[in-house]
């Protein structure tokens, strides 16, 4: 079957991943946009295990403060170069997962090679707010996908107004 450029577009537009990249996954689903998309993934997720051992020495810390002002929240994102980190696609990432913390009051970050639970605790493990379909594990291996860059979050802090508690960094221990 013969890919269009614009069957192509279409698909970057809608992963992120690169051109060759989307016109083989095209090519070798026959053109169906859902499978390419399905296919881009998977492959994102093995890139995912390429870049899992590399440093993440950039990145930033991102806020949300709810509606109201009553909750807020505070997170570290890191990856491996400032090129990536000044992108809005990752200032993007960072915002969503800061809105994850607030929203959900997680208590650990979890760990990006270990297996998926079923713990509502764990950040990475909580499905995402804006598509329960998806965990925030899934939304960061789809973001490593598209930038080819390893990406971690570090440590998160989450306050309320009217209780106590610390920031927690990413094995779970309060900082007082």
């Amino acid at each position: 079957m013969a890919i269009s450029a614009q069957q192509v577009k279409e698909l970057r537009d809608k992963t992120g991943a690169g051109i060759m990249d989307c016109r083989r996954a095209l090519e070798d689903t026959d053109g169906d946009m859902e499978k390419a998309s399905v296919a881009l993934r998977e492959k994102g997720l093995t890139q995912h295990t390429k870049v899992a051992g590399r440093a993440t020495g950039q990145g930033l810390v991102e806020s949300y403060i709810h509606t109201g002002g009553r909750i807020g929240a505070l997170v570290e994102i890191n990856c491996e170069t400032d090129f990536v980190a000044r992108t809005d696609e990752f200032r993007t990432l960072a915002r969503e997962i800061a809105m994850q913390v607030a929203s959900m009051d997680p208590k650990t970050v979890g760990d990006m090679q270990a297996e998926p639970s079923d713990d509502e605790s764990v950040l990475l493990d909580q499905s995402y707010i804006r598509n329960p379909s998806v965990t925030i594990r899934d939304l960061i291996r789809e973001a490593i996908g598209k930038v080819r860059e390893n990406i971690v979050v570090s440590r998160f802090a989450r306050f309320e107004v009217g209780t106590s508690g610390g920031a927690q960094d990413d094995t779970g221990q309060e900082n007082q």
